[in-house]
């Protein structure tokens, strides 16, 4: 088989990328190997993946589902007190700030919907597993795929982009660099969801809740839809350990002690899932791109789930991809030694954001607050909405970067 770009991966990322291809009148293959709809976490979009998701035609859709409607996230400190909220806005033509709301998903239902979009849309599919890439030289040049009939299929193409998330498929082909450990890699994560949860009332009742108990121990509230609320747990992987409890009862008890507020909107846990959990989750993949291959979202990054950047990155990747590619095709950076190096520097600055972000939330939590409501409100809303790719860095993100360097002065041994 050929065609102008094949894909690893058919979530969110890969779909949204195969979607925003066919705009621009460019041939797609998805390679996904699960079978939909399956079961996945990170079900939180920002401001503007959905904004991503609206650009692909599918707003409609998302009005019509039953998924949370999300206008703004809130963040209770220790204690069940000292709440602070982050409002979802866009902004308009003029740059002015205005109302505006995304949604939480459940990823079992979404995935498919995209999908099952892609494939509506012309876009080839296999159901199967991508094997390893086809090399010519030093250029990717198409990947081979076992189908789940056995049978081993090369996918010739100009392009292969990696959407395999977590699996990072081109790291462990030894194409990209190595996958490193992040800065929050030493935690695990552990979740399910809820039915008969207490929710803020009003259009709030869909805007997911984050419950502070110290750095790197906190917890989630996430609702999906009216029925379906997501929670978790994340905390020290020797914190866990320490304990010696299964998933299950470590997640009960931690959400009725880790913050008063969290237990009040849970007085009794109806779980409707099996607990899961993902440890060591944080790390960086560099050299994730060259020639004929990209690597997007979480298949060369993820730094840490707390302000649900995950599913963002991905789909606003893929609709970046997808615009470099169109140019690769189109004649640009043909000769170059990598021609989506500038594409790999944008995305690797923008997720440098984020992680400075998150790094002054846990070091400085009080003072991160004191940023969201006095100090850089609106520099402090666009990051959160995913306004992320600066040609120059905000006032709000060199105060974050100064209040981080502060920190990591005082943690140096004099």
């Amino acid at each position: 088989m050929k065609t102008d770009v094949a894909i690893v991966g058919g979530g969110p990322g890969g779909t949204a990328c195969s979607l925003f291809l066919e705009k621009a009148g460019i041939r797609s293959v998805i390679i996904e190997k699960a079978e939909f709809p399956r079961y996945h976490i990170g079900e939180s979009m920002t401001g503007e993946c959905g904004n991503s998701v609206r650009a692909l035609g599918l707003g409609d859709a998302m009005s019509r589902s039953a998924h949370a409607v999300k206008w703004g996230v809130s963040v209770y400190g220790r204690g069940g007190s000292n709440r602070f909220y982050v409002p979802v806005k866009g902004r308009d033509s003029q740059g002015a700030l205005f109302s505006a709301s995304t949604w939480q998903v459940l990823r079992s239902d979404f995935d498919s919907m995209m999908l099952d979009a892609a494939r509506a849309r012309g876009v080839e599919f296999i159901q199967g597993k991508a094997i390893d890439p086809i090399v010519d030289g030093d250029a990717v040049r198409g990947v081979r795929v076992r189908a789940d009939s056995g049978l081993v299929e090369p996918v010739e193409c100009s392009v292969l982009i990696d959407a395999s998330g977590l699996s990072t498929f081109l790291s462990q082909m030894g194409l990209t660099g190595p996958k490193e450990r992040g800065g929050y890699d030493n935690q695990v994560a552990i979740f399910s969801q809820v039915s008969d949860a207490v929710r803020d009332e009003g259009k709030a009742s869909g805007d997911p809740i984050i419950f502070y108990q110290k750095k790197n121990h906190w917890a989630w509230f996430l609702p999906l839809n009216d029925e379906v609320v997501s929670v978790g747990v994340v905390v020290p992987t020797s914190y866990f350990a320490a304990q010696k409890e299964t998933t299950r009862d470590f997640l009960i008890r931690e959400l009725h002690e880790l913050n008063p507020e969290l237990k009040r909107r849970l007085p009794e846990i109806n779980l409707i899932e099996e607990v899961r959990a993902i440890s060591n989750y944080s790390y960086r993949v560099r050299r994730f791109t060259g020639k004929g291959f990209i690597a997007i979202g979480d298949a060369h990054r993820f730094i840490d789930p707390v302000f649900s950047f995950g599913m963002f990155f991905s789909i606003k990747e893929a609709q970046l991809a997808a615009q470099t590619v169109a140019e690769f095709l189109g004649g640009a950076a043909r000769n170059g030694a990598n021609p989506f190096a500038e594409h790999e520097s944008r995305c690797d600055a923008a997720m440098d954001v984020i992680e400075e972000l998150i790094n002054a939330f846990w070091n400085q939590p009080l003072a991160f607050a004191v940023m969201v409501h006095s100090r850089h409100p609106e520099d402090c809303i666009d990051m959160f909405a995913g306004r992320v790719y600066m040609d120059e860095p905000s006032p709000g993100l060199l105060a974050f970067r100064r209040l981080n360097a502060m920190t990591a002065g005082k943690s140096r041994p004099q």
